[in-house]
C-alpha cells in the first residue's frame, strides 16, 4: 500500500469536510484502491499553519479549530512562512487549495496553484477563481509538468461534470446548456415564496452556511456567472471572460413580484444560459418566472440542476439534490482518485 501525502491550503468548512471524509473512507480507500493518504501540512489565512511530514494528527486539528486556537500546534517543527515554503517542507504529493474565491482575478489561490505546480505537485481545487482565470495557463503547466490539476468541485460541489465529458462521453460537441448553478439564490427565492421579506432570507441563509463569504456574490450573480463561464472555457473550449456573461442578480426582486408570479402559477429562479453562437459563445445568467413545465420549477432548496446540450443528445440533465461541504469534499476525493487511484 502507498502513503500519498498531501499538503491543505485552508481549512474552513471544505477543507475541514475533506478531512474528514479521509478518515471515513480510510478502511475503504486502503481496501480497495491500496492507497493511504496523509496530510502533511495545513496553511491557513487566520488559524496558523501545521507541518508534519509524518502525517498531522487530524482529530486534534478539529479540536484546535473547534476552540479557536492555532493550528501551529500541531507541528512538530516551526511552519515556516510563505506558501511555497510550506509546499517544499510538507513533501506533499499534491496539494489541494480551497481558499476563499476571487471573482475579480483569482488571487491569490492562482498564485498558490502555479507554486505548487512548478514543484512538481499534482493540485486539486475546489475554487472557482483560478480554474476562471487559470484553466488553460495552468494546464499547460501541469502538462509540462507531468501532473494533474482538477477541479470537479468548482461547479456543482461533488457532482460528476467535467470528469463526465472527460471519460464517458467521447466526441460530442457541446452545443449548449442552462441551469440552475448558484444553489443559495434557489433557496433564498424558495424561502421568499414561502412568505420571508428578501433581508429575512439572506439571514437564514447565512445562518446555515449556504452563502459565499460576500453574499453578494450569490445574490448579483458572480458566482453563477463565473460556474457559467467555467463551462463554457471548459466543456466548450472557447475562452468567455467573465464580463461577457450578461449578469443580472435577484437583488431587485421583491415580495410583490414573488407574489405575483405565484399567482400565475409560476416561480423565480435564477436561470444560466449558454449557446454557440458561431465560433463564439452567447452567455447570460438572469431570474425567470418558470412555469411548471419547466425542467427547473421543481429544483428545490439547495439543489442544483443543468441540462447540457451536444450534438449527439440533444437534453442531458445532471440533479444535484441540497449540497453540502461533504459533497464538495467527495468532489475533492474523487479527483485524487483519478490522479492516483
Amino acid at each position: 500500500m502507498k502513503t500519498i501525502p498531501l499538503c491543505l491550503i485552508g481549512f474552513g468548512n471544505v477543507g475541514q469536510a475533506f478531512a474528514r471524509l479521509l478518515l471515513h473512507k480510510k478502511d475503504d480507500l486502503a481496501k480497495k484502491h491500496e492507497i493511504k493518504f496523509a496530510i502533511t501540512a495545513i496553511a491557513t489565512g487566520r488559524h496558523g499553519n501545521a507541518v508534519c511530514p509524518e502525517g498531522l494528527d487530524l482529530e486534534n486539528a478539529f479540536s484546535l479549530r473547534r476552540k479557536g486556537e492555532s493550528l501551529q500546534n500541531l507541528s512538530l517543527m516551526p511552519a515556516p512562512d510563505g506558501i511555497e515554503k510550506i509546499l517544499e517542507t510538507s513533501a506533499a504529493w499534491a496539494m489541494l487549495e480551497n481558499t476563499s474565491v476571487n471573482y475579480q482575478c483569482g488571487q491569490p489561490a492562482l498564485n498558490y496553484i502555479q507554486a505548487a505546480l512548478e514543484l512538481g505537485m499534482h493540485v486539486v481545487t475546489a475554487n472557482k477563481g483560478p480554474v476562471l482565470y487559470g484553466y488553460r495557463s495552468l494546464s499547460q503547466l501541469a502538462a509540462q509538468k507531468e501532473v494533474r490539476f482538477l477541479f470537479e468541485s468548482s461547479v456543482m460541489d461533488g457532482a460528476p461534470i467535467f470528469s463526465l465529458f472527460r471519460k464517458t462521453l467521447p466526441a460530442v460537441k457541446l452545443v449548449g446548456f442552462e441551469g440552475i448553478l448558484n444553489s443559495c439564490t434557489n433557496l433564498l427565492l424558495e424561502r421568499m415564496e414561502a412568505g420571508y421579506e428578501f433581508d429575512q432570507a439572506v439571514d437564514y441563509a447565512h445562518s446555515i452556511g449556504i452563502t459565499e463569504t460576500d453574499p453578494g456574490g450569490d445574490i448579483d450573480g458572480w458566482d453563477a456567472a463565473i460556474k457559467t463561464a467555467i463551462l463554457v472555457n471548459v466543456l466548450m473550449g472557447i475562452e468567455l471572460k467573465l464580463d461577457e456573461v450578461e449578469r443580472h442578480g435577484i437583488r431587485e426582486i421583491r415580495m410583490d413580484d414573488i407574489l405575483q408570479a405565484k399567482g400565475d402559477g409560476r416561480r423565480w429562479k435564477l436561470i444560466c444560459h449558454a449557446e454557440r453562437d458561431g465560433s463564439k459563445v452567447k452567455a447570460s445568467v438572469r431570474p425567470e418566472k418558470v412555469t411548471p413545465q419547466s425542467p427547473f420549477f421543481n429544483v428545490s432548496g439547495t439543489s442544483s440542476f443543468v441540462i447540457f446540450k451536444t450534438d449527439c443528445l440533444p437534453g442531458l440533465g445532471i440533479l444535484e439534490s441540497n449540497p453540502s461541504p461533504e459533497t464538495t469534499a467527495y468532489g475533492l476525493l474523487s479527483d485524487l482518485l483519478t490522479i492516483f487511484g
